[in-house]
């Protein structure tokens, strides 16, 4: 699912990146951890595994299997890695055990299914910890166009464009499933979202609170042979699309409720504006019915400008907690 270029921003992907660029992370002493979603990947996670183990050596790697009817746990605990197991299924489930979990100075979240690069995590892990980041994105530039399918690639513009003209134009690809995080990203984010909708909830998260995050030009590779996308198009699309208007609402509900109390408004002055002027010229009211429904819809929309102007009060306080509760994290050491 890749998006349009942003003006700005370089999608250009750069040369394969070194892994021996790894070695400054070992000088510098930093706790790492790849944290790996998995939910029958056994075709596949074998070389996700030893990708980032030869990358990111001094990292520890776990794998979080979901319920796999396959070898994926079998084959992950021989290729080196830590396994772990949550039994809720959904990514947004995996996401919120991982991060309650694992201990780290810094997280590689990447999915199973070997799509993305691993030679590109040490300087995606450098860049967090240079300029002192809460978020790097790792943007998907398809390596070939079987690696998007037309749905995803129309879905992700759209979401995309949709969460930037609501929250804010910081990033070009919302969905993608390769970021590095901050321990005080990790620590302080309140992960509600059960399935694909994590990446967008990640995303406003870091939008709302106006943390320091960075996108980084990554390949975006076909599946292996035997591996199959858990992504369901048009469902998980309108999860994702009705989670946007949830996080509008809470974090945005004055003009939310603002929108809900201008239509009543409107409607109410579409139907009461002729009654009014029927009223100056005759003394009466020729549709009671009418002119009732038009009053109910004023009351409506003032409650609802009422209404936004209290939430609006209330999340004020809530993401003042959040923002605490983020800085009560110390911040990435370079």
């Amino acid at each position: 699912m890749s998006v349009a270029p942003k003006e700005g921003v370089d999608h250009q992907v750069p040369e394969q990146m070194d892994p021996g660029a790894a070695n400054s992370l070992l000088e510098r002493r930093h706790k790492i951890a790849v944290i790996i979603p998995c939910f029958n990947e056994g075709h596949a996670i074998a070389e996700v595994v030893h990708g980032f183990k030869s990358v990111l050596p001094s990292a520890k790697i776990y794998v979080f299997d979901n319920n796999s009817t396959d070898e994926t746990v079998a084959i992950a605990g021989a290729a080196g890695a830590l396994i772990r197991r949550e039994t809720l299924q959904g990514k947004g489930n995996v996401v919120r055990r991982m991060f309650a979990d694992v201990d780290a100075d810094a997280y590689v979240m990447v999915d199973g299914d070997s799509t993305y690069d691993p030679s590109y995590a040490a300087h995606m892990v450098n860049r967090l910890f240079e300029e002192r980041l809460d978020m790097v994105v790792g943007t998907r530039v398809a390596s070939h166009t079987a690696a998007y399918r037309p749905g995803h690639r129309f879905g992700n513009r759209l979401l995309t464009f949709s969460v930037a003209n609501l929250f804010g134009e910081r990033f070009t690809d919302m969905l993608s499933g390769y970021r590095v995080f901050s321990r005080r990203f990790v620590k302080s984010f309140p992960a509600m979202s059960s399935g694909f909708e994590i990446e967008t909830e990640l995303t406003i998260h870091a939008l709302e609170l106006l943390l320091p995050v960075a996108e980084v030009a990554t390949p975006y590779r076909i599946r292996v042979s035997g591996s199959s996308s858990k992504l369901r198009t048009y469902s998980d699309g309108l999860k994702i699309l009705r989670l946007i208007v949830v996080l509008y609402k809470n974090e945005r509900p004055f003009q939310f409720f603002s929108v809900i109390g201008g239509v009543f408004i409107a409607v109410a002055l579409a139907l009461g504006i002729p009654l009014v002027v029927t009223f100056i010229k005759t003394g009466l009211v020729p549709r009671q019915p009418t002119a009732i429904l038009a009053t109910g819809l004023v009351l409506l929309s003032a409650l609802s400008f009422i209404a936004g102007l209290i939430l609006d009060t209330v999340t004020r306080g809530r993401r003042e907690m959040r923002r605490l509760a983020y800085l009560a994290v110390p911040p990435p050491d370079s």
